[in-house]
């Protein structure tokens, strides 16, 4: 095996990550030296969990998802046919005690138990501004301390390893709940280190920065040699999709949306006149009549370049650049879950309706920054 060959089957998830994303059949993760339990909390559909266990896979280890919570009934039922069973619909915040420093509850020592020795504790929790650890009297809106509901559970479940996934704006919340998360898992032990992932220096086709909040039970994350690392020639959206052009089906995956009758025209014109941003008289009079910086809203992909970012919106036209390079449509679901670093193995079959496709792919996290980062995690236990 070459250098360069030798490079990629360590840093390429199954070595080689452009056949990766079109295999159809799913490894086997049961396999290895040793296992690593994985629990995925705010899951989604398990874009982190995936990361984790071609992580540990990549190393010959064994792993699997020992829970899983999301408060979308969806997404869950994806993550429950992708690893197994041991996931459930909740709302974290009646799950756990929103006081870090609080006595752990009957229900939570329960939890402790049932759930069982842990490696990895994973988590892409919302950030609402406003949380505080430690405050008894903020349990009257649940939507606060949800951020710190991860240094809550690895206060209960005792992982080896934490990663917090979010924006990268959730660095500068008003409220403080990173630096409050990070203060408290120091507390729990843990060596942290903050840093902004950038997923195209990862290989992931699309651009897309996250804040990732680490806690290790060894050395610290490096972030700029994660990216040294992990980083290969910058790949497009042709790599990623070119071969999904006309694989068009009845079946929700592989089904474009159908615009209004003005985003037909519209679609039309940036073809015809071969354009990637719309031209402000072809806009809407939100758009014609004011100045405005929505160039990429109703634009045309390039074959040449990463995506944008995938949100939830990637079927309509007026939520950002998701107009087909060569045909007259927005993206597919497949497609979008492909620019989301999810290979085709992936199940999605439990969603059966493009609304719901769109949010959990869309609100997912891409594998790759899982795999690279826990990756780290488990090879720093060795050195």
């Amino acid at each position: 095996m070459d250098a360069q060959a030798t490079l990629a089957a360590t840093t390429e998830i199954d070595g080689d990550e452009f056949a990766y994303l079109r295999r159809s059949d799913p490894p086997d993760w049961t396999v290895g030296e040793r296992l690593i339990r994985v629990v995925d909390l705010f899951s989604g559909v398990g874009g982190l969990t995936l990361g984790a266990c071609e992580a540990a896979r990549s190393l010959g280890l064994a792993a699997e998802s020992a829970w899983a919570v999301d408060f979308d009934a969806s997404a869950i039922g994806c993550h429950a046919a992708n690893f197994g069973p041991h996931a459930e619909a909740a709302d974290l915040a009646e799950v756990f005690d929103p006081c870090f420093d609080a006595r752990l509850s009957a229900r939570e020592r329960r939890l402790r138990q049932d759930v069982g020795e842990i490696d990895v504790l994973l988590g892409g929790p919302p950030c609402q501004g406003h949380s505080d650890l430690n405050n008894y009297s903020r349990r009257d809106d649940p939507k606060n301390g949800l951020y710190g509901t991860m240094a809550r559970a690895a206060r209960v479940l005792r992982p080896r390893h934490v990663v917090v996934e979010n924006v990268a704006g959730a660095a500068h919340d008003r409220g403080g709940v990173v630096q409050a998360t990070v203060e408290a898992l120091e507390r729990l032990g843990y060596t942290m280190s903050v840093g902004l992932v950038d997923a195209v220096r990862l290989g992931v086709p699309q651009r897309r920065r996250r804040l990732l909040v680490v806690g290790s039970s060894g050395s610290p994350l490096d972030f700029d040699a994660l990216h040294d690392q992990y980083c290969g020639e910058p790949r497009d959206l042709r790599w990623a999709i070119a071969d999904l052009v006309d694989v068009l089906a009845d079946v929700p995956f592989d089904t474009p949306s159908t615009p209004s009758a003005d985003n037909r025209r519209r679609i039309a014109y940036l073809h015809e006149h071969d354009l990637f941003d719309l031209p402000d008289e072809q806009r809407p009079a939100c758009h014609r009549d004011k100045p405005h910086s929505y160039r990429s809203v109703y634009g045309r992909l390039r074959w040449d370049e990463p995506a944008q970012t995938v949100t939830s919106g990637f079927y309509s036209t007026c939520m950002g650049r998701y107009v087909h390079p060569s045909r007259p449509r927005t993206l597919t679901a497949h497609e979008a879950a492909r620019l989301q670093f999810f290979p085709d193995f992936f199940d999605f079959t439990h969603c059966r309706r493009r609304t719901t496709l769109a949010r959990v792919i869309g609100n997912a996290v891409p594998p790759k920054v899982g795999y690279a980062v826990v990756r780290e995690l488990l090879l720093g236990e060795t050195d």
